[in-house]
């Protein structure tokens, strides 16, 4: 490939093939030779060879992947039968950072295109470029020139980058005003006039009384939110509050950035989780989407306001020491086309792969080209973007497994077996754009926190990419939540195991984090049922005020809601996160507005006023919440390094365990209570209660009274030196601090 520089004028030079190498012809003669046959049997076309030679020609500038990509088989020998396949995915990685480095002038440079590409007011007047190469006319259209194609033609350099410049006022005043409606209109290869919204537009807006189609607005506001706190580093022990603003209000309507800040993020502090998680942020057409079908991917949603509202609730939350993290959508764009980037420049691929390759059948969506040049440039950017322009402090990539498998899990069921990972059906081109974005996220912000939702279990997806990793710092621990809804939904209370519990909560890999939770937003929409509704049903309706008596089935909820949010906490992974609402017990479902139920916002909210009812019990699901993280927060249990399982005993249905220097006591059997039950620990001395689920002040019974202390016995017990010996109350749970 040549080496394809900016000119002199600064003008981007895109490129759409995929990298190769930018070294003389003898060079590439020296770092290429064909592949072992056990490469062909993976599923590797010819590429450059994995010997030491060619990492050195492949390595880029940056020592920190210096190495041959198999630092991950050390601690996992299971690896060793695909050296092969990590040795030429890194270097398809490091070909990318060098054709970066070379063509872009580095990844962080590379990154920034969202500083050339769409419209900026420059001195002269306002600059619009676009990557559109299969266009073959293209102007700028809106209101500033009464939509003339004529007015603004834009000139196209040899790489399919068009550019043009609107000039100022004759006062010197910039000539598109602001909140004027733009567009981008394009004459096709086949003599079609087409319009579409600026790919890098920054607020589109919807006017559902005229049309479900967004609208580009040029956003250029007389004044700006002016940042007033530094971007959070998140804490080694992330508790997550996943939320999502517009359901934020107990009103049936959509909710706004301004009121989220106003009224949700102090509630998020008083719990003391420390990391606040955005979902549907990104400009989506279909609000029921769940944000999840996006058109706009450098938009803030303006169902919920401007721009700068979303920067000061980041701001805000700053302020209070919360990181916040946003939803991010690569996986897949929306398939829409006027108001999207489906066949943005007339032709059927651009952005995407073509034909069959480039459509999602279930999500009927479209699939990005992570193999080509500008559309990395693109994503990357995006990335960049929401750091900058909002600070962003962590992402989690939605959909990574129908990323990184060309038949996107779809009928598919992973069994665990490394040569489900490993071989043919593996995008390799989508696990490198991960491994990029990683690399740049990791590498340009010390502390960022990605975090990949994979169902799979894709080996060394948690490992740095310097190892031969993909880079998240953590993955959504999908399984839990199913395991708890499974025993609700098939399992009697008495015939629960605590060894199969045990083991689907530790049960992750070495050496790569996970983020915990007994249920999310998917366990909330409508056609699944919350915790709490698996729990107590139409009693919610009914038997949730203190007025009303205290049922069977409202105690029974009430319990192991409780339990099973503390022990997912305790020992489900290295991060803990909750969906906004379930922490107190959200009645019914989440359903957004659509024509099967009428548009209704009814199921569309979170009813916080709940909690603020000293009359109803949701107030006792809301104080054990803050009282779990809390302590959490004291303990950092989440980082520490310990974890030991103590006791599993199946016919008393008890479950103990050691963490972060505390001791976890679980009594699950439904009727069965215990006095003086006999636990190993590991520290000799005092223990005390630190948390109990039986506490009157969580709508306990109050039978164990946590002024008693507990004095160890140094004799073994339970593989310990010391035991102690308790009261364990029937579906109780208790936490000792020594």
């Amino acid at each position: 490939m040549a080496n394809k520089k900016k000119s002199a004028k600064g003008k981007l030079q895109a490129k759409t093939e995929p990298p190769a190498t930018t070294a003389t012809s003898a060079t590439v003669d020296k770092c290429h030779k064909e592949l072992p046959a056990a490469a062909a049997a993976e599923g590797f076309e010819s590429s450059p060879a994995t010997d030491a030679e060619s990492n050195r020609c492949h390595a880029g500038s940056d020592p920190e992947i210096s190495s041959d990509g198999t630092d991950v088989i050390k601690s996992d020998g299971y690896l060793e039968p695909h050296r092969q396949y990590f040795e030429q995915r890194f270097v398809h990685f490091k070909q990318w950072v060098r054709e970066i480095e070379a063509s872009e002038g580095g990844i962080d440079k590379f990154s920034r295109g969202y500083e050339e590409f769409g419209l900026h007011v420059t001195p002269e007047g306002v600059r619009y470029r676009e990557w559109a190469p299969g266009a073959k006319e293209a102007s700028l259209v809106g209101d500033f020139n009464g939509w003339d194609v004529a007015a603004h033609p834009l000139t196209r350099n040899e790489f399919g980058v068009w550019e043009g410049v609107v000039g100022n006022t004759a006062d010197g005043q910039v000539a598109i005003p602001h909140g004027s409606h733009i567009k981008v209109t394009f004459v096709t290869s086949k003599g079609e006039r087409v319009y579409r919204l600026p790919a890098w537009s920054r607020y589109v807006t919807q006017d559902l009384s005229k049309s479900p189609i967004y609208e580009a607005e040029f956003y250029n506001p007389a004044q700006r939110y002016e940042l007033k706190h530094r971007r959070v580093v998140p804490a080694d022990d992330l508790c997550i509050y996943e939320a999502h603003v517009g359901i934020s209000s107990p009103e049936a309507r959509v909710a706004t950035y301004k009121e989220f800040t106003q009224n949700v993020l102090p509630m998020i502090r008083d719990l003391g989780y420390n990391a606040v998680q955005l979902m549907a942020v990104m400009e989506h057409a279909y609000y029921a989407s769940f944000g999840y079908q996006v058109t706009s991917f450098f938009a803030p949603s303006s169902r919920y306001g401007e721009p700068d509202d979303l920067r000061e609730l980041v701001d805000t939350a700053h302020g209070m020491g919360i990181a916040v993290f946003l939803d991010v959508v690569h996986s897949h764009a929306c398939n829409n086309v006027e108001d999207g980037l489906n066949q943005f420049d007339g032709t059927d691929h651009c952005y995407f792969h073509e034909g069959e390759r480039g459509r999602h059948e279930l999500w009927n969506s479209r699939l990005f080209n992570y193999g080509s040049h500008e559309v990395l440039r693109f994503l990357l950017s995006n990335l960049r973007y929401w750091v900058e322009e909002f600070g962003m402090d962590g992402f989690r990539f939605d959909g990574v497994t129908s990323m990184m498998y060309k038949h996107h899990g779809i009928g598919y069921g992973f069994s665990g077996h490394y040569n489900e990972y490993f071989t043919g059906s593996t995008d390799e081109d989508a696990v490198v754009y991960l491994m990029l974005a990683n690399y740049m996220c990791h590498k340009l912000y010390p502390g960022f926190v990605t975090i990949a939702e994979d169902v799979s279990g894709m080996p060394a997806l948690c490992r740095a990419v310097s190892e031969g990793g993909v880079g998240f710092d953590y993955r959504l621990a999908m399984s839990l939540p199913d395991m708890w809804i499974k025993l609700l939904k098939e399992t009697r209370d008495e015939d629960w195991s605590m060894s199969d519990i045990a083991h689907q909560l530790t049960n992750r890999r070495y050496q790569e984090r996970a983020i915990a939770y007994c249920e999310s937003h998917d366990q909330a929409l409508v056609g699944d049922k919350t915790l709490a509704f698996w729990l107590m049903d139409k009693e919610m309706y009914t038997h949730m005020s203190d007025m009303a008596p205290l049922t069977p089935v409202v105690d029974r909820g009430m319990a192991l809601h409780k339990m099973i949010r503390l022990v997912t906490c305790g020992l489900g992974g290295e991060g803990y996160l909750t969906f906004e609402g379930n922490e107190f017990g959200h009645p019914e479902w989440l359903d957004f507005p659509r024509e099967g139920n009428g548009s209704s916002f009814h199921y569309a909210r979170r009813q916080f006023n709940l909690v603020k009812d000293g009359l109803l019990r949701y107030k006792y699901l809301y104080r054990f919440d803050r009282a779990m993280v809390r302590l959490e927060r004291e303990h950092r249990w989440l980082s520490a390094q310990d974890q030991w399982v103590t006791l599993k005993h199946e016919g008393d249905k008890v479950l103990a365990f050691e963490r972060g220097g505390l001791v976890w006591l679980f009594n699950f059997h439904p009727t069965k209570s215990y006095t003086d039950y006999r636990v190993g620990v590991a520290w000799a001395g005092r223990y005390t209660v630190a948390l109990c689920t039986d506490d009157a002040e969580f709508m306990g019974h109050g039978r164990v009274d946590s002024s008693v202390a507990h004095m160890s016995t140094a004799m073994a017990w339970n593989g310990r030196d010391n035991y102690i010996q308790v009261y364990l109350p029937s579906r109780t749970a208790i936490v000792l601090k020594h």
